[in-house]
């Protein structure tokens, strides 16, 4: 039997995978597209386009229980091509060799790492410039932020409506910023977003030619170092196979604590 909502056993059962399910956590208490759960072995949660379908497994989920949650997924038609998939490596896995068993491809698109930072540690080399709170007079230079790193990343894509929406909430959080260089040029941006004891940084972009000029490893200390002042403990998610940018984040004092996957 699976609800459509969630209670205290959903949240008790995330806090054996408080890192790597740590958006999970934050989105299923709002407003999904779909949400299901049997309060005990499974959580299947999406919010929306263009976003990804998170499923929560058990570390120990049996086969059959694996079969359930991708008979979820053939059910409610995200089996269809159009979706991804953030889950445990055990259960990519499954679905894998069950999709292909079907006639689907799927594969594993990105390896990510969640981490967190409760010690910061203040980089050797300090940037020029300096960070600066957005206010809602920098919303277009928001958006132009938001549609490069998406671009770049290439998941989670919008049209600039859907990102002007998100640079004003972000905006109005009072948590989003940039790093002005020493001609007060925008160069990189940054921002966190709390959910019960601890926040995500996320929004890490530096444009392109700015690169390599420590811009990003000062930024991203000096949001954890507000992150953890404001009561919250600082955590992230990297793309395992991009190791510059893992080794910029080990440096600062983020240490690695879980590792999940998406596929699609």
């Amino acid at each position: 039997m699976m609800d459509t909502y969630v209670d205290e056993r959903d949240y008790t059962l995330l806090e054996t995978d408080k890192y790597t399910f740590f958006v999970l956590k934050r989105i299923m208490g709002g407003k999904c597209e779909l949400l299901l759960t049997d309060h005990e072995r499974l959580i299947l949660c999406f919010t929306g386009h263009p976003f990804p379908v998170w499923i929560w497994t058990a570390d120990d989920a049996s086969e059959e229980e694996m079969e359930k949650a991708y008979q979820l997924a053939k059910e409610k038609k995200l089996l269809t091509g159009e979706y991804h998939f953030n889950i445990k490596y055990s259960l990519a896995e499954y679905f894998i060799r069950r999709a292909a068993g079907d006639g689907l491809e799927l594969k594993i698109s990105t390896n990510m790492f969640a981490y967190d930072c409760l010690n910061p540690v203040k980089p050797k080399t300090e940037a020029e410039g300096e960070i600066y709170r957005c206010e809602m007079k920098d919303l277009e230079e928001v958006v132009e932020f938001l549609a490069v790193f998406h671009d770049e990343i290439g998941i989670d894509q919008k049209d600039n409506n859907g990102y002007r929406k998100d640079a004003e909430s972000f905006i109005n959080t009072g948590n989003m910023y940039l790093w002005k260089d020493e001609k007060g040029r925008s160069v990189a941006s940054c921002k966190y977003a709390p959910a019960g004891d601890m926040a995500s940084i996320n929004l890490v972009f530096t444009r392109p030619e700015c690169r390599r000029k420590h811009y990003a490893e000062n930024l991203v200390y000096q949001v954890t170092m507000k992150t953890k002042e404001a009561g919250y403990v600082p955590m992230l998610y990297t793309d395992a196979d991009y190791t510059a940018s893992n080794a910029c984040y080990e440096k600062i004092g983020y240490v690695l604590r879980g590792k999940l996957c998406t596929i699609g």
